[in-house]
């Protein structure tokens, strides 16, 4: 793993529970070079990313998000 970090946050559409923002963030930390991904139940449609660019690109992380059935978009690169 490189020493790069960079971090995201992805603006969820939907209205999600806490077990579905769980379940989308476990499968974001499988990805290789992702740190680390959250959300807070005060604002449950961002969700921050934190990753190696080096091993995983920004599409990537939008893509499985959206993967899990929801709408999404970056906000923040």
């Amino acid at each position: 793993m490189s020493n790069h970090m960079a971090d995201v946050t992805i603006h969820i559409d939907e209205n999600t529970d806490h077990a579905t923002r769980e379940r989308i963030q476990d499968t974001l930390r499988e990805l290789p070079g992702v740190m680390a991904a959250s959300s807070h139940d005060e604002r449950p449609h961002l969700m921050v990313v934190e990753y190696d660019p080096d091993q995983v690109n920004s599409r990537t992380l939008l893509d499985t998000v959206a993967a899990s059935g929801v709408h999404a978009e970056l906000i923040g690169l």
